[in-house]
């Protein structure tokens, strides 16, 4: 069974970093896109693709950054100078290929809280 969990939201201040987790399980073969959403109209905030291809709001270009580590099938969203405007729930959405079967999935994280509050 594919699941995919996030972690890592919490309570910060302005201007402190958090460092969210999307981990892929489940005879993962490949991941092809890795994207993190936030709020409930799910706006875009990273979006990067196995070509290489990265994309990031305006709002936040400088400030995060989209990774991925294979070895583990996790995904990253690094999130350094936060301000209050960031405050949401973020969501990630990964399409993979699993093994034996070989299978495609486009899957969303469950959300973790990310709130920005002095």
């Amino acid at each position: 069974q594919v699941q995919v969990v996030e972690s890592g939201g919490g309570l910060v201040q302005p201007g402190e970093s958090l460092r969210l987790s999307c981990a892929a399980s489940g005879n993962i073969a490949a991941i092809y896109t890795m994207a993190w959403y936030r709020g409930q109209e799910r706006e875009l905030v990273a979006r990067s693709s196995r070509s290489g291809s990265t994309t990031y709001a305006d709002s936040v270009k400088g400030r995060f950054s989209i990774s991925i580590d294979n070895a583990k099938n996790t995904v990253y969203l690094q999130m350094n100078s936060l301000k209050p405007e960031d405050t949401a729930v973020y969501y990630c959405y990964l399409v993979l290929s699993t093994r034996s079967p070989s299978q495609n999935y486009n899957l969303w994280g469950q959300g973790t809280q990310v709130t920005v509050s002095s």
